[in-house]
């Protein structure tokens, strides 16, 4: 029988990036551990269930646990590749990246290094992570040889690998998506193209080294969040002139060369939100655009705060006999994009927690993908989309379960254009 080139993969880190990708390469017939700090996580996993809703996964990793090609572990063990696909947040005031999680899963797996060995950083990273990471095995390991000293010749092949995928769309565009590979040597790249192809049918495009794979994927979300801040300021100045956003974007959008996207209470996940600090920490005098667009998006959640608190005002004004502490508020989605349960960074839970915090008056949320409220939001109560009634209700997030419902009884305060978008066009 011919040997495979990879008999085992690890993946270090089981969120959601890790687990799906650990899933497709053990759908694949090839024996992939597992590796997360968590112990409910790796027990979960290990009864062939699912801790994160995404679409056909809960599905994928029954067949391959059950099959006896996916387990997992809190402690790496040896493999022929490691995928590191662990959290990159900022830090501080000043949204300096925070390596730690990345330095950490470096140092657990360099015990158990061998010749031959890959490694691959897949979290979305700043300039020079993926050498940083790589210094760091070699620190951990002078025993072994490493591409930074060694080059062509080294012991183990390092490259960078970012995961360019949709939350609940996951499990098809780790398949069809292409990859970008920067490998630190094109020894590395070439290793890494060839582990990814066990699965992938998209291209495996080779960069000319890991810094250029680490700014492709920071380039993509800065591209995308600069965007975002055009429509969510667009909102803004229309709000003040009076104007309906979404009919002005929809007449705009019928130029054939403009295509503006739609406006929102800010933009949220763990990469849009994040990865154009990255850009603006490596090169802050420059990267002044993107900066400026980070800081309109983050701001949204301010004015919309602003605007339920005006909504609350006005119904007091109309209704002298009752006080703050009777007005009800109803908040449609805490999820940070539609029909996912991926609250990292959402403006919309941002925003919920605010309001729990200044509202003194009963609290409802809807937000059909989760069963439990997170933290902050103790005095809220989570309820079915049927049971909203409520004097002013604030929808955060269109969820499929939420569009094409009637205008609900009360004040609005819509930053989905669910209710107010000018259906005739």
């Amino acid at each position: 029988m011919t040997k495979k080139p990879f008999e085992r993969i690890s993946v270090i880190g089981l969120g959601y990036i890790g687990l799906p990708t650990a899933a497709m390469f053990a759908s694949r017939k090839v024996e992939v551990v597992g590796v997360d700090v968590f112990k409910a996580v790796v027990d979960t996993i290990n009864r062939g269930e699912v801790h994160i809703i995404e679409p056909d996964l809960d599905i994928l990793v029954r067949a391959v646990v059950t099959e006896g090609y996916l387990r997992a572990t809190t402690v790496p063990e040896p493999a022929d590749a490691y995928l590191i696909a662990v959290p990159t947040p900022f830090k501080g005031d000043n949204h300096d990246p925070d390596l730690s999680y990345v330095v950490a899963a470096a140092r657990s797996i360099a015990p158990v290094l061998r010749p031959g060995n890959l490694v691959i950083l897949e979290s979305t990273s700043p300039l020079g992570a993926t050498e940083a990471m790589a210094d760091i095995l070699a620190e951990e390991r002078p025993d072994l040889t490493f591409p930074q000293h060694a080059g062509e010749a080294s012991d183990i092949r390092v490259a960078h690998c970012p995961e360019r995928v949709l939350p609940g769309k996951v499990m098809q565009e780790l398949i069809t998506n292409d990859r970008v590979i920067g490998g630190m040597t094109p020894a590395c790249s070439a290793r890494a193209a060839a582990l990814y192809k066990t699965f992938v049918t998209g291209a495996c495009v080779i960069a000319s080294g890991p810094r250029v794979a680490e700014m492709a994927k920071l380039t993509e979300n800065s591209f995308r969040d600069v965007n975002i801040a055009f429509a969510n300021e667009l909102s803004l100045v229309s709000d003040r002139l009076g104007i309906n956003v979404w009919e002005l974007i929809a007449l705009a959008n019928r130029h054939p060369r403009v295509n503006i996207l739609q406006p929102g209470p800010g933009v949220g996940g763990h990469c849009i939100a994040v990865d154009p600090w990255f850009i603006v920490s490596s090169a802050p005098e420059q990267a002044r655009l993107i900066r400026t667009a980070r800081e309109v998006n983050d701001s949204k959640t301010t004015w919309v705060i602003e605007k339920v608190l005006a909504a609350i005002g006005s119904h007091l004004t109309a209704r002298p006999d009752k006080t703050a502490s009777d007005v009800v508020l109803a908040l449609y989605g805490l999820a940070f994009k539609p029909d996912i349960d991926d609250l990292r960074e959402s403006p919309a839970l941002a925003i919920a927690r605010l309001l729990a915090s200044r509202h003194t008056g009963p609290i409802k949320i809807i937000e059909p993908n989760i069963d439990t409220l997170p933290r902050g939001l103790e005095k809220a109560t989570l309820i079915a989309p049927d049971a909203a009634s409520a004097d002013i209700h604030v929808m955060l997030v269109d969820h499929t379960a939420f569009r094409g419902t009637a205008l609900p009884r009360g004040i609005v305060v819509d930053t989905r254009g669910v209710w107010s978008k000018a259906s005739h066009y």
